[in-house]
């Protein structure tokens, strides 16, 4: 543990060069938090061979009313690229966690279809992730619901919804 924030000093240096300082600080204390909780649930989903991407992948088709979805839409709903798809069910259909169907209705698109194995796997590693308050138990609900509502509109305006 450092004897200082590095990023109020990373500020401080950025302040004698250039403007942009409240910026700089909010985007790296940002991106610096996303590293730690991003390890933090990586930690909590290792025992379960889940990366999160993996498991948010699970989740989605958990919620989807068939227990399916074609790829393109799970790339549309996870907000990721067509090929990180592909890489991630690869991933959970090598573990047994999800199967690959044809479309019933259109024969160009594959469906990722969650298995029993991947129902039960959600069930352990949500409880797990949600026993260690998602990584930000260092934050009250309050604190919370104030985050969220504070990003929202950067999401918004990046186009998210």
């Amino acid at each position: 543990m450092l004897p200082f924030d590095p990023i109020d000093e990373a500020a401080a240096q950025w302040a004698r060069r250039w403007d942009g300082v409240p910026q700089m600080h909010a985007v790296t204390s940002l991106m610096r938090v996303q590293q730690l909780v991003l390890a933090r649930l990586d930690a909590i989903l290792k025992p379960h061979a889940l990366s999160f991407a993996r498991y948010e992948a699970l989740v989605l088709l958990t919620f989807s009313s068939r227990g399916s979805l074609p790829l393109g839409k799970m790339g549309e709903r996870l907000q990721v690229h067509p090929t990180s798809v592909t890489s991630i069910v690869d991933r959970l259909e090598a573990a047994g966690l999800v199967v690959r169907r044809r479309h019933p209705e259109d024969g160009r698109a594959v469906l990722a279809e969650i298995t029993e194995d991947g129902r039960a796997l959600v069930e352990r590693a949500t409880a797990d992730l949600v026993g260690a308050d998602f990584g930000l138990g260092a934050l009250g609900e309050g604190d919370l619901r104030a985050l969220s509502e504070l990003l929202r509109p950067v999401r918004k305006d990046a186009g998210d919804f």
